[in-house]
């Protein structure tokens, strides 16, 4: 019988997320790489590169890949022969570990955990509880996969009851669309098939602890239908275009992953789950012989790529930007923000709307007008660091406060990740405002160009405070512009036309 140590659990769950917080699996590196190599959109390819030299950068300096460092996602596989040396359930050791991953002093990693989801949603601080599945297997080992979820990835998550007769191909196609680029691809998709509603979902999860093997896949053949579905679904959803970042490319997702369980004969239920550039898993197992040993990658598998500022690049001064001089730029245009610009995401938003449907003014320090906002909530900073990996947040999370803030504030441009939706769209036009777009997962690389970070407001929302930063050579892309032309809409509908294997399908 195998005796697992109280100790050597929740010592090897606490190692890994630390370990997965900054080194990306190398089969993503090196499948993200190839990408790389292959994109011909210059905007995707430029995309790539920052994720590339922020995963680098993370890896060499152990700081989190990006600001989102998860919800703790952990399967166990544990043996029947297997008995445990603790005072602990299994549920607190698992937490255990993760609480001191998430605190440990070197790399302090964010805590976006909230209780009372329904209400009051106060967060734990130390990103606990963890979401746990565990099967007992025949055997003496306890096979360890953990993972940590982004939210941006996370809040993708689709899932439909289709007919046993309807085409599982075709609701992807449809469906991936639909997901805008709020999961910061090019990244993974998990599909779930069969089984219940809750067993799809977890198939789906699970299958995301995955090595990616497509393009070993691409070189065998397919050798049976789940095989079959990989490879269509693997060339038809790069076939529509989205690319890196929804900036429109050859490459959209680097696998396609799924996993299937038999289902009832009235039922197909499918789930599909995005796993996000900064792609966070490990596997391990526990045989009693102590704390599990994860290898650390071989740096010299990381590309030698640098990320150069292009000739036509903008240099901007947010400290004396105009709206005559925001009203000159272009959807697509490269941009390097220096200054100063305030933060803010879901917490601070609803509290400055509460304040000013009060009638009450805006605390001491929060001025948007003629300024920016930054949509982001930074990992706590250590050592020398003026603020930790401070990566975009999903923007279109903020489009119901986009009229109010443009209306009320003064605010002229806003900063985040991926697409807006129409709402925000029309706001940013009738006000001739501008949004511009940061590289998701590129959260350490973006941190560097912040030279000062001070939390001027709402210092009881944690990460979601106010912080003012001052920024110098910040790299964005103009998103949408002040006639509400978006690049999410004209770039991939650019690149399905280019790939040409699949109708545009008109909203």
């Amino acid at each position: 019988m195998t005796i697992i140590k109280q100790h050597d659990f929740i010592q090897s769950i606490a190692d890994a997320f630390q370990f997965i917080s900054y080194y990306h699996p190398l089969d993503y590196i090196k499948a993200l790489t190839k990408a790389y190599e292959y994109e011909q959109s210059k905007a995707a390819k430029d995309a790539i590169a920052q994720i590339l030299i922020n995963s680098r950068m993370s890896a060499e300096g152990h700081r989190p890949i990006c600001q989102d460092t998860g919800i703790a996602v952990v399967f166990l596989k544990i043996g029947m022969n297997v008995r445990f040396d603790t005072t602990m359930s299994l549920v607190d050791m698992v937490n255990a570990g993760v609480r001191q991953a998430y605190l440990q002093p070197d790399n302090v990693l964010r805590a976006s955990i909230l209780t009372d989801p329904a209400g009051k949603r106060k967060n734990t601080q130390d990103n606990t509880p963890a979401v746990i599945h565990m099967e007992l297997v025949p055997g003496n080992t306890v096979e360890v996969k953990l993972a940590a979820k982004g939210g941006g990835s996370e809040n993708k998550t689709k899932f439909a009851m289709l007919n046993p007769n309807d085409s599982i191909v075709d609701w992807v196609i449809k469906t991936v669309p639909m997901m805008g680029a709020g999961w910061c691809p090019p990244g993974m998709l998990g599909i779930g098939i069969g089984g219940t509603a809750e067993k799809a979902m977890l198939l789906a999860k699970e299958s995301l602890m995955e090595p990616i093997d497509i393009q070993e896949l691409q070189l065998k053949g397919a050798t049976n239908r789940i095989e079959e579905l990989r490879l269509e679904l693997y060339e038809k959803v790069n076939a529509l275009g989205i690319g890196a970042q929804g900036l429109g490319g050859l490459t959209t997702v680097l696998d396609v992953k799924i996993l299937d369980y038999p289902t009832h004969a009235a039922s197909l239920p499918i789930a599909m789950i995005p796993n996000c550039a900064a792609t966070r898993h490990a596997h391990f197992i526990l045989d009693g012989t102590g704390v599990a040993h994860l290898t650390p990658p071989d740096l010299n598998q990381w590309p030698q790529i640098t990320w150069e500022v292009g000739s036509q690049t903008r240099r901007v001064n947010l400290d004396t930007v105009t709206r005559e001089e925001i009203a000159q730029w272009q959807t697509g245009e490269q941009i390097l923000l220096s200054g100063k610009l305030l933060t803010g995401r879901d917490a601070a938003h609803k509290k400055i709307a509460d304040l000013l449907s009060q009638g009450q003014p805006l605390p001491t320090g929060v001025d948007f007008h003629n300024r920016f906002i930054y949509y982001v909530g930074p990992v706590d900073a250590v050592g020398n660091e003026v603020v930790g990996p401070a990566g975009p947040t999903t923007a279109t999370r903020m489009d119901k406060f986009t009229e109010m803030m443009l209306a009320e504030t003064g605010l002229i441009g806003m900063i985040g990740k991926a697409e807006r939706g129409d709402s925000a769209i029309e706001a940013i036009k009738k006000h001739r405002a501008v949004y511009l777009m940061a590289v998701g997962g590129a959260a350490y690389l973006v941190s560097k160009a912040i030279r000062s970070s001070r939390i001027v407001a709402f210092a009881e929302l944690g990460m979601e405070a106010i912080h003012e930063f001052e920024v110098q050579d910040m790299p964005v892309t103009v998103a949408v512009d002040v006639n509400g032309d978006s690049i999410h809409k004209t770039g991939p509908q650019a690149w399905q036309i280019k790939i040409g294997k699949i109708p545009i399908v008109k909203a």
